[in-house]
């Protein structure tokens, strides 16, 4: 019993196919990808995740880096305080798949899979190889030479 010491917080573990641990103050490391059932993203649809998980930082989390594939996303984020992983994920994969559908004249069609992959970042060097692997992801499917040249990659400025 820690005396006088506010309690440490608490981890929440949950699981469907994978395991989710939420940790509160946490960054993660998550990937999405598209259901089997749906065509690679376009580049204009591409620009709409883009657009829409950047609109959520600053307000639901901290955006610190975020890249849109042809067939997945991976993101780099730290919820503010009152929101769930869960809870973002939620909005981010809900609304985007409502503005997908949108786009292509189809409702309620499946955009993501249900589940997505996530990860704690432990400590700074593991959140700095994260944010390289995820500046690299367009290189290495060979859609680019340089992550500058990507344009549905951001990385939050540094200060």
């Amino acid at each position: 019993m820690n005396r006088g010491q506010p309690p440490e917080p608490a981890v929440q573990r949950t699981w469907r196919h994978l395991p989710h641990w939420e940790l509160s103050g946490s960054t993660y490391f998550v990937t999405f990808r598209l259901s089997k059932a749906a065509p690679p993203l376009s580049p204009e649809e591409r620009t709409i995740v883009l657009e829409h998980i950047r609109s959520g930082g600053g307000t639901y989390y901290r955006l610190s880096g975020v890249v849109v594939m042809p067939d997945h996303v991976h993101l780099v984020l730290r919820p503010e305080s009152g929101f769930s992983l869960s809870r973002i994920l939620k909005g981010i994969k809900g609304v985007s798949g409502r503005l997908l559908n949108q786009r292509r004249g189809v409702r309620g069609a499946a955009i993501w899979q249900d589940e997505s992959w996530d990860r704690i970042m432990r400590d700074e060097r593991e959140y700095l190889s994260t944010l390289e692997y995820l500046m690299g992801n367009p290189i290495r499917a060979g859609l680019c030479q340089n992550p500058d040249e990507y344009p549905w990659l951001y990385r939050e400025p540094e200060p």
